[in-house]
């Protein structure tokens, strides 16, 4: 039986990318590709968040300290409009 795992499948798709033989559809396929592996990881890190997993913990899969961790994923805090900054420090 053939290994269908999520990382085998990930793996034909990117063989499948640099199978392109255009090479703006192979940039656009790879842009198109990081973008969502983007998306996913930063869903995945919220989802961890959201699970009560530590910054400490997503930073060890990364090998980033708590705070490298913080400062990769978090959001851009909005403008502060009364001119004093607000930090989460969770």
């Amino acid at each position: 039986m053939a290994d269908d795992s999520p990382s085998k499948r990930f793996d034909r798709a990117a063989d499948a990318v640099n199978r392109l033989a255009d090479p703006l559809q192979r940039l656009d396929a790879a842009r198109r590709v990081r973008e969502h592996a983007e998306a996913l990881e930063a869903a995945a890190v919220q989802h961890a968040r959201h699970a009560g997993v530590t910054w400490k913990s997503i930073g060890a899969v990364y090998g980033l300290s708590k705070q490298g961790a913080q400062q990769r994923f978090r959001a851009p805090a909005a403008p502060s409009t009364t001119g004093e900054e607000h930090r989460d420090e969770r």
